[in-house]
């Protein structure tokens, strides 16, 4: 079991089993009616709920394992993360306001599509885009989807990740997942050749 941050133990500061509050008005203040998706959190505090993107946050969609794999990175090497929740097998990254405009073409810089097929398409939603979010809070039964928060947000002000830090922890996951599918773990009863003596 990893250690890093986003999973410590419940009521820590890294809690992910709900949204604070400042957390909760957060996201309700990235939708038209925040009053109204509030009224509806503290009626239903496990409806998941449909909310635009492009003004408190933006959304980079990767599947769960290289979502996984970005968000280690983050947190071991990096300077942490926005909230991330899972959904649909889908890990959903929070980041600032224009992630989405700007990260294709970082990827598409950095050859994003050569990489082979151990690198997924990362999906950007930005402005004119909606997500689904998970609920504020779990409820007794097993959300839908597996929707959950792994990093729930606790603030009415989060720090988001730009694009340069998502690029950075992605070209890094993409590097980890290439390496382990050219070089698989050496075979300890296997004999080793030194092709540099061939004729």
């Amino acid at each position: 079991m990893s250690s890093t941050p986003y999973e410590t133990f419940p009521g820590g500061p890294g809690d992910a089993a709900g949204v604070t509050s400042d957390g909760a008005a957060w996201l309700a203040s990235a939708g038209t009616y925040p009053r109204s998706t509030l009224a509806l959190w503290e009626e239903r505090p496990d409806a998941p709920v449909v909310l635009p993107c492009g003004t408190a946050f933006d959304v980079v969609n990767a599947p769960a394992l290289f979502g996984r794999r970005m968000l280690d990175r983050l947190w071991d090497e990096g300077p942490g993360s926005g909230p991330v929740a899972a959904f649909r097998g889908r890990m959903l990254l929070f980041a600032a306001p224009g992630t989405a405009a700007r990260l294709p073409s970082l990827l598409g810089w950095e050859e994003w599509g050569g990489r082979g097929q151990a690198v997924p398409p990362l999906l950007c939603h930005g402005t004119g885009d909606a997500v689904t979010v998970p609920a504020p809070h779990a409820g007794p039964s097993p959300a839908p989807a597996g929707a959950r928060w792994l990093v729930a947000p606790d603030t009415r002000h989060p720090w988001l990740p730009g694009p340069e830090i998502l690029l950075w922890a992605a070209v890094r996951a993409a590097r980890a997942t290439v390496r382990i599918s050219i070089f698989p773990p050496a075979d300890q009863d296997a004999k080793v050749y030194d092709v540099s003596r061939r004729r």
